[in-house]
This record gives structure tokens, sequence and C-alpha cells, in this order.
């Protein structure tokens, strides 16, 4: 009895707001109207969708039963298939979806199964330091991924009592890195959620299947492969769905490649039976037979909203491309180029081995957290002179005495690549007779101990042409023949490698002496 007064007081009170207000309607300005109208154009024609019922069902029937047949057997499905434990489990996909970020399962299976042999629980992980974290991910890439796994692993021990997030709005808000598509691969795998997963394999198979050839990083685009992704998805085996999904696109649909007559669902795919039309309309062209031939093709349905559809490509279609013309990308970004000038600083160590300089990077930032030779970025190129001067200032402020810039020898140039950086490292060295290093950033390690150290391939490179530079010698004292090392610039009098001219300074007492107590004890003389 007290809901219809409730409801007429709700009326009358909108009644007021409506009548009552003075304030006259704001008129749309020209943006407002164009957005709605780009809003109208961009909904997606059936020819970009799964609008049958029958055909959804077909989808996933046909891609399970290839998946069942054929998947490649992976520990983290091993895993979310056998680990009753459901944090354990949540856990174990969370890093190997990590993991795989840019990064090709090949190359992960080595490193998840050290990593899980080493931190088999959240709470393993959260007790480990950064420095063993980026220790274990040293040589797998963007580094940042290891240490958002490290935050979030403390951030379930300190705040969610230990407890790994259960749905996929929890997994997106509460772990740092996961975004959209990470949340819903662990949701569906390991919790069983009924949700789609957009991985770069997901947008090709899509895109090929429903002729979506806009820029597949649009937001339009990206709207619609979920929408899409989410409609596909079995209900009853969503994580073996999602696996399947990318399973078919890095082995069968792949990016230059495609593999169409083993793909199970060839017969759902717009770009398939396209390709195969326009070759029948060629043929019959070619035998002059285009209107007395029917065709042996069944018809294809064409967007409705060709020309103002967000999800039609701009481009005509290519027939060399074939398939291939789905998705189409936008052009990548030119890296940005860096040089940064590096000193490989030695030492002879207590076992006789030699000993290198090494200082941490900020923890935040690219390579956060890694060590690395002592550096400085080139900020504009300049002579050599100048080069080592700098560079001689951020060994001595390292070492925390002194050196002379002619010490430093030039050894050459090492290029590494990062995603967004082409960075070429100039490389010069020092040998000491001994030597210190000031704060907790800087430590001495034997070669072994460097290769297993939280280091980037870009140092392992630079310690191998230094490396190189001294084999040089040794075959050039053997045969008496000058071979240049790899990765080394031409130079017009190479008599002796870089890395001899450096030992043979630390060595020979009638020229500078590189040892830090006879370097103060020659100042003190002259003075």
């Amino acid at each position: 009895m007290r809901r219809l007064p409730a409801a007429m007081r709700q009326g009358k009170r909108a009644a007021v707001e409506t009548t009552g207000s003075t304030k006259p309607a704001r008129k749309r300005s020209k943006s407002d109207v164009k957005q709605e109208e780009t809003k109208i154009t961009t909904l997606p024609s059936t020819y970009h969708t799964f609008h049958d019922a029958n055909e959804v069902v077909h989808v996933r029937s046909q891609l399970l039963d290839w998946y069942d047949e054929g998947k490649r057997e992976l520990p983290w499905r091993s895993v979310a298939m056998t680990e009753p434990d459901i944090n354990i489990r949540t856990y174990a996909v969370w890093v190997s979806e990590i993991m795989l970020q840019q990064t090709q399962v090949a190359t992960v299976i080595d490193y998840y199964n050290r990593w899980m042999k080493k931190w088999p629980t959240v709470q393993d992980l959260a007790a480990a330091t950064l420095e063993e974290v980026n220790q274990m991910w040293a040589g797998l890439g963007y580094y940042s991924r290891g240490k958002r796994l490290h935050e979030g692993a403390q951030k379930v021990v300190s705040e969610l009592n230990g407890e790994m997030p259960r749905t996929v709005e929890s997994l997106l808000k509460q772990l740092p890195g996961v975004g959209r598509y990470t949340a819903g691969a662990i949701g569906s795998i390991a919790l069983g959620q009924v949700t789609g997963a957009v991985d770069g394999n997901v947008v090709r198979v899509l895109c090929r299947m429903r002729a979506i050839g806009a820029d597949s990083t649009s937001p339009a685009v990206v709207e619609a492969l979920w929408t899409l992704a989410n409609r596909l998805v079995d209900p009853g085996r969503p994580g073996d769905f999602n696996q399947a999904m990318m399973e078919l696109g890095a082995r069968v649909c792949t990016p230059k490649a495609a593999l169409c007559c083993q793909c199970p669902v060839q017969s759902h795919c717009h770009s398939y039976r396209k390709v195969h039309i326009k070759q029948e309309e060629n043929a019959k062209k070619l035998l002059g037979k285009l209107d007395r031939m029917p065709s042996t093709l069944p018809d294809i349905e064409d967007c409705t909203g060709s020309g103002t559809c967000a999800l039609c490509p701009a481009e005509p279609w290519d027939e060399e491309l074939g398939v291939h013309n789905f998705p189409r990308k936008p052009a990548k970004k030119a890296p940005r180029v860096e040089r940064t000038l590096t000193c490989v600083v030695v030492r002879p160590g207590q076992g006789g081995e030699e000993e290198y300089l090494l200082t941490q990077r900020p923890n935040k930032g690219l390579l956060a957290g890694m060590w690395e030779f002592p550096s400085l970025l080139l900020e504009e190129e300049n002579s050599v002179m100048k080069q080592k001067g700098a560079l001689c200032a951020e060994v001595s402020r390292v070492l925390g005495a002194q050196l002379d810039k002619s010490l430093l020898q030039h050894i050459g140039e090492v290029v590494h690549i990062f995603s967004h950086i082409h960075q070429t490292y100039v490389v010069y060295g020092v040998s000491l007779k001994d030597g210190r290093s000031r704060g907790e950033t800087a430590r001495w390690l034997s070669g072994p101990s460097l290769q297993e150290a939280a280091v980037s391939t870009g140092v392992k490179k630079i310690l191998k042409l230094y490396d190189s530079a001294g084999s040089q010698e040794e075959q050039t004292s053997k045969d008496g023949k000058q071979k240049k090392p790899s990765g080394v610039k031409n130079e017009k009098k190479p008599q002796i490698s870089k890395k001899a001219k450096v030992k043979r300074a630390a060595n020979d007492g009638s020229s500078r002496q590189l040892s830090l107590s006879t370097f103060f004890k020659t100042l003190k003389e002259e003075h």
C-alpha cells in the first residue's frame, strides 16, 4: 500500500524537475551531432557478426574437437586441468599469461618451469626480493612484467590475505599489469568464468572469420572483437575454448602463411570464402565464360554498411594477400634511436678470474632494478675525447676515486633492439690492478656470476664483444695474423686488440699505471 504514494511522489518530483526548470535546452554542437552520427554508422552489420545461433554452436563444436585432438601439452595447461587448489591454479595461470605477453611459447616454457619450481605459490613469490625476480627473468625481455608479478604477489599477501582474486572484475582491478585480456584468460582458464579473451592471435582469427579489415587497434574494432569473443565462448568449456582460439591463431591462422586447408572452422571464414570466389571469378574471365558458368561456391553476403562501416577496410582488397588482407594494423612507429656510452671496468678477482664492475639501474623505467656496466646516455654526438671525459667522470663517481680519461680504451659498438628503442652501446674498457665500488648500487662480479645475475641481453652482448677483443689478441700471438673481432668497427691501424691494450697499460710499469693507489701516489709526487 505504501508503494503507490511513493511512486506518485517520484512522478510528481519528476514532473517538477521537468516543468520547473528555467534553463533553456543546450543547443547541440556540431561535434555532438557528429558523435551521434558516428555511433549510428559504427553499428556492425550481420556480415561482421555471428547472428545465427546454429553457426555459433558449430564453431564451438568444430574448434573444440580440433583442440582436443591435437593441442600442445604445455605446463600451465596441465596445472589448470589437474591442480585442485584454486589459489595455486589461479596463480600458475597468472604467471604463464604474464610471461606469454609478447613472447613465444617455446621461449616461455623453460622460464615458467624454473619460476614455478622456485616460487610454487603466491606467498613464495611475495617473499622473494626484486633482485631475485629480475635474476630469474633475465633474458625473457620486457622486464617490467616480472616486477609487476612481484608487486601483485605482495599485494595479494598483504591486502587480500593471500587469496588470489576470484572474478574477472577483481583480477582486473586488484592485480598490477593485468589488463582486459589477461583477466579474461585467467578467469576462463583457472576459474571457469564464461568470458572471452582477445589476444593478438584471437584478433587475427576473428578478423579473418568476419572480414573485419579496419585498423584492429581502433575502438570500434576492439569492442566488436570482444563482443564476438563473448558471443562465441563455449559456456561449458570457456577456458578450453579460449585456448583453442589462441592455438588456432598460433599454429594455423598465422600472420604471414595461414594454413587454411588445416583450419577446423574454414567453412565459417568470410576471408577464405572471398578468396575462393575471387579465384573462381578470375578463372571464368580467363575462359570467357563469366555469364554462362554457374558458380560452384555459395553466395556470400556483403556488408550493408559498406563505405560507412567502421569495421570494413578502407583499402581495396589485395588479391595477392588473400586472407592476409585481414587484419589491418596501423603502421608501426619507428623506434627511438639512442646511443649510450658504457665502460667495462675489470679488476683481478681473488680466485684469479676477472671481476667486472656493475651498477644497478633505478627501480622505475626501462630495465628497472637490473644491473649493467657503468653507462651514460649520449645526448649528442661528440669527439672520442669528450666521450671518454664524460664516461670517465661516471666511472670515477661509481669507484669513488678519480681516473684519467686517457686510460679508457675504445672497444667497439653493440646494437641492441628494444621494442621501442634502437640502442647502440659505444663500448670502452679499463683494467685496474685493484678497485673498490661505492654504495649499494655497485658491485663486482666474476664472469660466471655476471651471466647468472639480473642483467639484460644487451649487457651480455657487451661482455661478448669485450671478450672477443681478448681472444683476438690470443689468436694474433699464435699465428701472427690479425682477425677482426665480430661487432667491432674497422680501425685503420688495428695492430693489437683493444682489450690487450687495456691490459698492457695495467701491467706495463713504464706506462700509465691503472692501480688507484699508485695513481694517487703519482699525483702527490707531482705536487
